[in-house]
């Protein structure tokens, strides 16, 4: 049993939908508007947009020949499968999708946005048949920092955080810098682009690393140093860059130590960096999605849809 499935993700920086026939997908997706000199959304404002867009989304899947007969709709209802997790602005995109499953006489299926961005990083690097074996996973965005142990269970993937931040996250820690340097809203890009162009070696920060997990907190201030005494953006750039990159990669490589064996999925924004990618593939052999499949977006939410279906798994 299988189809097109149809997946939709609103989440606190984009609204998107994607179908997904189990073996081709697409995926269509707007990062909604953040006020100039703001560093995020209030929920309310996020719900808003949503509502406003994300039929929009769907229509431009129908408008570029993509939505065919849909066998089923999953939608993701929250930030990650853990009791408690809730963000008010997925229940858009849960609301619409229950409503087109019903009016369509198909099943709906939800999932958590990182389950969402863990099967769209699969998908996208070739690499599915993680998701029928245990694996390691980062999850770096920009409200999110977890080191996750992930394995299969039933239509899904469940994941335990066994690591990362104990505090802002290394998306948050970027915006942050970014708006201390006058550029936009999210910074990571800029800061991406600004990272070559620096004048000097530059020594990444150590953070503490206990166990699994490190505070990223305390490197606000660091680079607020940096950009008051008048340090080169690009100096800036590669010194918030690279003290991110190296915690990242000490956490994995002790991860690794404890699970020996286990491949390592990389998704998120941050994820979609230049130079986090080329220091955890050269450490670790880590896979990572493609750079449009690792922010946010609904691809991962319809593959998983259609995985569900396909195996005759009941919503």
């Amino acid at each position: 049993m299988g189809g097109m499935c149809l997946g939709l993700d609103t989440s606190n920086y984009t609204t998107s939908a994607a179908v997904f026939d189990g073996e081709t997908g697409e995926n269509r997706g707007k990062l909604l508007t953040v006020p100039e000199g703001a560093l995020g959304l209030r929920q309310s404002d996020a719900l808003f947009q949503h509502v406003k867009r994300l039929h929009l989304m769907v229509e431009q899947l129908r408008s570029d020949g993509l939505l065919g007969r849909i066998a089923a709709v999953g939608a993701s209802t929250r930030p990650r499968e853990a009791e408690g997790s809730y963000m008010p602005c997925f229940l858009v995109g849960e609301g619409q999708g229950r409503s087109l499953a019903a009016a369509l006489g198909v099943p709906f299926y939800p999932c958590s946005h990182q389950q969402g961005h863990i099967a769209a990083a699969a998908w996208s690097a070739g690499r599915m048949d993680l998701l029928d074996r245990p694996f390691l996973a980062w999850h770096l965005s920009g409200g999110t920092t977890e080191l996750l142990y992930v394995r299969p269970e039933g239509r899904t993937v469940r994941s335990e955080i066994v690591g990362g931040t104990s505090d802002i996250s290394a998306g948050q820690l970027i915006d942050r810098a970014g708006a201390l340097l006058g550029l936009p809203f999210p910074a990571g890009k800029a800061l991406d682009e600004l990272y070559p162009q620096g004048d000097e070696p530059v020594k990444p920060f150590k953070v503490k690393l206990t166990g699994l997990t490190f505070s990223l907190s305390g490197m606000e201030n660091q680079v607020r140093q940096r950009v008051q005494r008048g340090d080169n953006s690009a100096d800036v750039a590669k010194f918030t860059l690279d003290t991110v990159i190296d915690v990242v990669l000490r956490a994995t490589e002790a991860a690794m130590a404890r699970w020996p064996g286990l491949p390592v999925l990389c998704s998120g924004g941050v994820a979609s960096n230049r130079q986090m990618r080329a220091a955890l593939e050269r450490a670790c052999g880590a896979v990572f999605a493609q750079p449009r499949y690792s922010t946010d977006n609904a691809l991962g939410v319809a593959i998983l849809t259609h995985r569900a279906l396909e195996r005759g798994i009941a919503p």
